[in-house]
């Protein structure tokens, strides 16, 4: 007797779940493609949205796609389908990131609980309050991060002085590169309407005062009736790592990140990424805590956390847009 595959309805919606997860400057860099005869779907990098001044080696677009990828995960175990990802594919085909095989079964994983902070997970760009985060939960969530394989240190004092110091020199050379505030300028600042990049409505408050390295997306643009504010003298930051750096960790390290972003909504935390130091090699190096467990020895990603107000959410693609549907349906 043949295993049923899912149906198309039921795979619509898990990709319309995907991607939502969050991707550099909101570019959505990702495709799927699903075959209902053999129930198999194919995550592929869309490489017209690639960003070869910030992001030259595609690691941030594979992030990206690993987190759309943790999202189906979710999705699909929420409707009682195991999603079993495939063995990674060779380089003969660059832009094939990841095989998925949907199958029904009573134990799915354990993370269809995180499916309700899917619609509700945030990029935030505002100031968070002064009040600490819980030992308890940051033990949370990097246990979150490990059942990815990945790990995911809190920062000491002495290390977020030494991170925001390199946050710094990645923003002034940023601001002194013409190819990079181009590359930024295309993807931000659009107005209402749009179903892509970060709309000038979320680039939230300039910096007046504070450390928080939040990325200011203007730029140098004017932004009509832009507020300034206070962010945290003392922010709370985590550096997300794996043990290796070769695709397979990026597209895992976006898995990772994605689950500790949803358990941290689940938490009630306010979360923001920050990706300019890791998109500069020399500076990528510095974030690396030389005493840290060989699990986190590249770092992928720096996290902020804390308590912050409500922010809307960026605009996605429709599902029309990023979905492909191959074949015919099975008999």
């Amino acid at each position: 007797m043949s295993t049923p595959h899912a149906d198309v309805a039921s795979v619509t919606a898990w990709v319309g779940d995907a991607t939502k997860a969050p991707s550099m400057h909101n570019a959505q860099p990702w495709k799927f493609l699903y075959s209902p005869a053999s129930g198999v779907l194919q995550l592929r990098m869309d490489t017209t949205r690639a960003m070869p001044r910030t992001d030259s080696t595609t690691r941030g677009a594979h992030l990206s796609c690993g987190a759309a990828l943790f999202n189906l995960r979710v999705a699909a175990a929420r409707a009682g389908w195991t999603a079993a990802i495939g063995p990674v594919p060779d380089s003969a085909d660059p832009v094939l990131l990841a095989t998925v095989a949907f199958s029904q079964s009573a134990e799915t994983e354990a993370v269809s609980e995180l499916y309700p902070a899917i619609g509700g997970r945030r990029s935030s760009r505002e100031p968070f309050t002064d009040e600490p985060v819980p030992d308890a939960l940051l033990d949370e969530l990097g246990g979150a991060a490990r059942s990815e394989g990945a790990s995911l240190s809190v920062l000491g004092p002495w290390q977020v002085d030494a991170v925001l110091d390199v946050v710094d020199e990645a923003e002034q050379d940023e601001s002194l590169s013409r190819e990079a505030r181009d590359e930024i300028a295309r993807w931000t600042g659009a107005g209402a309407g749009s179903s892509e990049g970060i709309p000038a409505s979320s680039f939230g408050p300039s910096r007046h005062d504070g450390r928080a390295p939040v990325r200011d997306f203007a730029v140098g643009r004017p932004v009509p009736d832009r507020r300034t504010a206070v962010f945290e003298r003392f922010p709370c930051l985590a550096v997300l790592g794996t043990a290796q750096d070769r695709r397979q960790d990026w597209l895992l390290a976006g898995q990772a990140l994605e689950r500790v972003l949803l358990q941290a909504t689940l938490d009630g935390l306010s979360t923001s990424l920050n990706s300019q130091a890791l998109e500069r090699t020399d500076l990528r190096w510095v974030l690396r805590d030389p005493r840290a467990h060989a699990s986190s020895g590249f770092p992928q990603m720096l996290l902020r956390l804390g308590y912050g107000p409500a922010v809307p959410a960026t605009p996605r693609r429709a599902v029309s847009d990023v979905l492909e549907v191959r074949g015919d349906q099975p008999s």
